[in-house]
């Protein structure tokens, strides 16, 4: 069974302790890849040297997470896309983790539109998909992404946990998937239902880790291991053996990210 995790951060501080055994672990479960969101400036490094490490397990994205956009966004983006444009950099196979997140905190709401909307635009040049995180703000979502609509911009909603309407929405996006996490596991999660109409071939697997263990592990650090649990619970949903969504999620990520492709 071969199974891809298609969001994870193992290279913060929170694996610096047994980083090794996490990735020995994943591999056991069957997880046959990793795919790297970037958060900021000042953990690439970091990023990029696990990628290094685990070359052709680890796979590295760029980009500038939304709760990370203060007032030095414009240095920031601008040593990101230098990085992007510099050929002799590590490979990025994609653009992640940009988006929208007004939940805790709008004071820099301006600066947040016009950091996705510059991102988008690298996705775009440099024909890239994009890994887009969304928190209260759907409607911004959707809005940003409509004046892209036939650019060929592909990628997925990461942590998808919205209403079967807002599903609905965010799939008129051809090229698009919804990111299914530790939350489908909750006990009081609203996801089992929406999935459920949801067409497997639009859905892809992710961890979050170290965020959003699933249940049996919820409270405690997550890890890309812990993405069987997921995969245990959405086959229950879809009514489909766990080797078939296995199957189905991980041809759905490797026809975004060809790069995961065994030879």
């Amino acid at each position: 069974m071969r199974i891809i995790d298609t969001h994870s951060h193992l290279y913060t501080e929170e694996f610096d302790a047994d980083r090794a055994e996490v990735i020995e672990r994943a591999k056991n479960a069957g997880v046959e890849a990793v795919v790297l969101p970037a958060i900021d400036w000042n953990t690439m490094e970091r990023l990029e040297n696990m990628c290094r490490r685990y070359e052709g397990y680890c796979f590295s994205l760029i980009g500038l997470h939304p709760e990370e956009v203060k007032d030095d966004c414009v240095t920031v983006l601008a040593q990101m896309k230098a990085r992007l444009d510099d050929q002799s950099t590590p490979y990025y196979m994609g653009i992640g983790e940009i988006g929208l997140d007004f939940y805790w905190d709008a004071t820099f709401r301006e600066q947040q539109l016009r950091a996705f909307d510059e991102q988008l635009g690298w996705a775009v040049s440099h024909r890239l998909p994009v890994v887009i995180h969304s928190r209260n703000a759907h409607r911004e979502i959707v809005d940003t992404l409509s004046h892209y609509k036939d650019c060929g911009l592909k990628g997925i909603f990461h942590c998808f946990c919205g209403t079967a309407d807002e599903a609905e929405e965010l799939l008129r996006f051809d090229g698009f998937y919804l990111g299914v996490g530790g939350v489908l596991t909750f006990k009081k999660s609203t996801l089992p239902a929406v999935v459920k109409d949801i067409p497997l071939s639009r859905l892809v697997l992710e961890t979050d880790s170290p965020y959003l263990a699933p249940v049996p592990h919820r409270g405690k650090r997550n890890e890309s291991a812990f993405i069987c649990d997921t995969l245990s619970c959405l086959a229950r949903c879809k009514g489909l053996t766990e080797e078939e969504v296995a199957e189905i999620t991980t041809r759905n990520a490797e026809k975004l990210f060809p790069a995961l492709k065994k030879p």
